[in-house]
C-alpha cells in the first residue's frame, strides 16, 4: 500500500511540474509573437505643424520611412489653386497648407531631392520629377508620392492614424 501511495504522489508531482512547464511555454510563445515595444511606439508619430517654414523641406521619420513635410508658400499655394488636382493633395492645418508624403519615389524607391529654387522634386536615379505637391511632372514614376495615413488634431498631425481628411483622400483617389 505504501508503495502505491508513493507512486501516486510521484505521478501527481510529475503532472504538476509538466502543467507548470506547459503554461510557461505557452506564455513564452505568446510573448514572442507580440510586437516589440519599439515597434508599437513607431506606429504613430505626432508632428507639431507650427514650426515649419515656407518652401523648406523637412524630412521626418515614420515606421522607418522618410516623410517629406513641405509647407506651401503663398506663391506655391496660388500655383496649386490653379489646378484642383494639386489642391486636393494639400493638407490644411490651421491657416497653413502642407504636402506630407512618403519620401520614396514610386518608380523604384529612390529618395528624390527637393529643389527650393524651382519648387519641385527630382529623382536623380531615373530623371523622374514631381511638382511642389508631389505629383508626377516627368515620367518614369507611375504616380505621385504617397501620402501616409494621418489625422489632424488641432495644430498637430498624427502620422499612422487615418482621420477623416485622409479617408476622404483615399475615397477620391488622391492617395493609395
Amino acid at each position: 500500500m505504501e508503495n502505491n501511495s508513493r507512486r501516486g504522489f510521484m505521478g501527481k508531482a510529475f503532472g504538476a511540474v509538466a502543467g507548470v512547464g506547459a503554461v510557461a511555454s505557452l506564455y513564452a510563445m505568446k510573448k514572442s509573437w507580440d510586437p516589440l515595444p519599439s515597434v508599437k511606439a513607431a506606429g504613430f508619430t505626432t508632428l507639431d505643424m507650427s514650426g515649419y517654414e515656407d518652401n523648406v523641406l523637412v524630412t521626418e521619420k515614420w515606421r522607418g520611412k522618410p516623410i517629406f513635410v513641405l509647407k506651401q508658400s503663398p506663391k506655391m499655394l496660388e500655383k496649386a489653386k490653379a489646378n484642383p488636382k494639386d489642391l486636393e493633395r494639400l493638407i490644411q492645418v490651421g491657416d497653413s497648407h502642407f504636402i506630407v508624403c512618403v519620401g520614396l519615389c514610386t518608380h523604384l524607391g529612390c529618395i528624390p531631392g527637393y529643389r527650393p529654387e524651382t519648387e519641385d522634386f527630382l529623382c536623380a536615379c531615373h530623371g523622374g520629377m514631381y511638382d511642389g505637391t508631389a505629383l508626377v511632372t516627368k515620367a518614369p514614376p507611375p504616380r505621385g508620392l504617397d501620402i501616409p495615413p494621418f489625422k489632424i488634431d488641432g495644430n498637430n498631425l498624427i502620422l499612422g492614424e487615418a482621420g477623416d481628411e485622409y479617408k476622404k483622400m483615399k475615397e477620391t483617389g488622391v492617395t493609395l
